[in-house]
């Protein structure tokens, strides 16, 4: 029996019109826009003979009980960024529920497992700052304490916006009980990236998530006058992360998925008659091997040492925030490629740089993949994220796929 790709291109298509302006998707979670996004995507779900309810961290699970409890978890996010696009989450729950109603059609409402469909809580972060909230209180690796305390550009604390929505943070753990029987998770997610496009390829299989290494880089030299300073003589820490800013590009261009990127830069006194006396940087490291990543910081480091004692200043780092590369599972990343492959012919397996809520998953050991469809321009978070509509049938037509396959892989794996 067929899946219904326009079906969901459809429901996608409605979701906008209920949750967009001018500027784009604005269904940040924990706002009014997504719990109305939520209200709406429990509509479509009464046509199915699942079972609904939130768990402890306001993930949403639906639920089609099979002959037997182990379960297929089809999955990703209905919230988005501010000024976000139509795509971006959306339409791993759109596919997943096109899917969902395919299957109980198939198997007359009984399937050979159990499928459940999650819509995470919280994915982007947008709001207070803590991405992957759902995920992570469902995989175990969740932060109460360090959470608590978060607050929005309102200064509304996470904490109370979980309240008015009907979660309490300090049971968010108790979201762990959903793993029980899971024995494997897929996604269908856009790349958000130029990768595929560049190749010419509407789909891809993503071999897991880049490890992140992010830190806070600080120069120090000396504020001196502008104009009585020879250049001989100046300790300037502008130029220092200067250099080093150059220098990121052919460390992370020795390796081949690799991405170094310095964002953020502030000077001090930053007035146009002052040489930089400080100079605070941040730098942002990714990559899927953990050995490339340690590589990576390490040559960093060394090189911010060397551009320091060029320009006569001294330069300290602060972590800010790392995370472990997770890969995704073998046998399922197999199955993604066989059914990328039966769908368009051709197909490419790529890292993805951005997190998802499926490495959180596969973290807590279960089995997990992602499928990428092609971004236009490669853009994302932005209201003029797009894909193809072709491509957005042949991507939910492969995610079908991978789901039949991937129940047959369970059969074969008790």
């Amino acid at each position: 029996m067929p899946v219904d790709p326009q079906l969901a291109i459809d429901l996608l298509k409605e979701l906008r019109a209920l949750t967009a302006d001018e500027n784009g998707a604005q269904r940040v979670a924990w706002s009014p826009t997504w719990l109305n996004a939520r209200a709406w995507f429990q509509q479509k779900l009464r046509s199915l003979p699942i079972e609904h309810h939130l768990d402890a961290a306001g993930n949403s699970w639906t639920a089609l009980a099979g002959a037997s409890p182990r379960t297929l978890i089809l999955g990703s996010h209905l919230d988005s960024v501010p000024n976000g696009g139509w795509l971006d989450g959306a339409l791993g729950v759109i596919a997943g529920f096109v899917v969902l109603g395919r299957i109980a059609k198939e198997f007359n409402g009984r399937p050979p497992v159990t499928v459940r469909l999650v819509d995470w809580a919280d994915e982007e972060g947008a709001r207070f700052g803590r991405s992957l909230f759902g995920s992570s209180a469902f995989a175990g690796t969740h932060s109460i304490d360090q959470d608590r305390g978060r607050t929005d550009a309102n200064g509304i604390r996470l904490e109370d916006a979980l309240a008015a929505c009907g979660v309490s943070i300090d049971s968010i753990g108790d979201a762990q009980r959903e793993r029980d029987h899971a024995a494997a998770y897929l996604e269908l997610h856009i790349e958000q990236g130029p990768v595929l496009e560049k190749l010419g390829l509407p789909l891809g299989v993503v071999l897991g998530t880049k490890g992140v290494e992010r830190h806070a880089i600080t120069f120090h030299g000396q504020e001196a006058h502008s104009g009585s300073t020879p250049m001989a003589a100046r300790h300037d820490a502008l130029a220092a992360a200067a250099k080093l800013a150059l220098a990121i590009r052919p460390i992370a261009m020795q390796y081949s998925d690799a991405v170094c990127t310095m964002g953020s830069l502030k000077t001090f006194p930053g007035i146009v008659t002052a040489v930089v006396g400080r100079c605070e940087a941040t730098l942002d490291q990714r990559d899927l091997e953990a050995g490339i990543l340690a590589n990576m910081y390490s040559e960093a480091q060394r090189k911010s040492r060397q551009f320091a004692e060029e320009e006569g200043c001294t330069v300290e780092w602060s972590r800010i925030w790392n995370i472990a590369p997770e890969p995704f599972h073998p046998e399922l990343i197999n199955l993604c490629d066989e059914a990328v492959r039966e769908t368009v012919g051709q197909s490419h397996r790529l890292p993805s740089g951005p997190l998802h809520d499926a490495a959180e998953v596969s973290r807590s050991g279960i089995p997990t993949v992602m499928m990428f469809v092609q971004s236009l321009n490669g853009i994302s978070h932005n209201k003029i994220e797009d894909t193809r509509e072709d491509y957005l049938r042949l991507a939910i037509t492969a995610f079908d796929r991978l789901a039949s396959k991937t129940i047959e892989w369970m059969a074969s794996h008790p």
